[in-house]
């Protein structure tokens, strides 16, 4: 007797897809900025100073009020000094003379010596030179060469790790297939053409 089912089974199918772990660089970038600052050249120049002064040669020859109320004053000064000096020698010959002497005539013979002096009116003005000063002369000179100024941004670089991956896909799913391979079935069994009786007398 031939079976009358046929079972088929069908497995499951999957596909699997893997991916390596990798270790990536990571390049970094950079940027400059660039800026000028200028320079240049700076002379400074200062000519010489000469300071004269003529305030003594111009006194020497005419002389301000307050210089000529000075030398008054010295000159009052030296006369009353040798007028003092004089009266003291007279006084000292007149207490030293004795009878026959000429006192009188000798003091007058001094006072004319004394008094005399000669018409010669030779004399160099001005009589103080200027004074004479000076400021030396000065040159600077500074010159400064352009500038460059650089600015950068670098970005940082490094590693980057990128794990493995496993991916599972089910491209068949499992199942069970049965099929009848019989031929057809008569109720009663007496109506099939091919129906034999069993025998049970045996």
């Amino acid at each position: 007797m031939k079976p009358l089912i046929e079972i088929t089974t069908v497995p499951i199918q999957i596909e699997m897809k893997t991916t390596q772990a990798r270790l990536e660089y990571a390049r970094g970038t950079a940027e400059v900025e660039i800026s000028r600052q200028e320079g240049g050249l700076r002379i400074q120049s200062k000519p010489v100073r000469v300071n004269i002064d003529t305030f003594e040669a111009r006194n020497s020859v005419t002389p301000t009020l307050a210089r000529r109320l000075e030398q008054n004053a010295q000159k009052g000064k030296e006369a009353a000094y040798s007028a003092t000096a004089r009266f003291s020698s007279q006084g000292q010959l007149e207490m030293n003379t004795k009878l026959g002497e000429e006192v009188i005539t000798q003091f007058a013979k001094e006072a004319m010596m004394k008094n005399y002096k000669p018409n010669v009116a030779l004399d160099f003005i001005p009589k103080a030179p200027p004074e004479i000063d000076w400021d030396p002369a000065e040159l600077n000179i500074k010159y400064e060469m352009d500038k460059l100024n650089f600015d950068w941004k670098i970005n940082k670089t490094g590693f980057e790790f990128i794990p493995g991956d496993i991916e599972f896909t089910v491209t068949q799913r499992p199942e069970v297939r049965i099929k009848y391979v019989g031929g057809p079935i008569y109720v009663p069994p007496s109506a099939d053409p091919n129906y034999e009786p069993l025998d049970v007398e045996g």
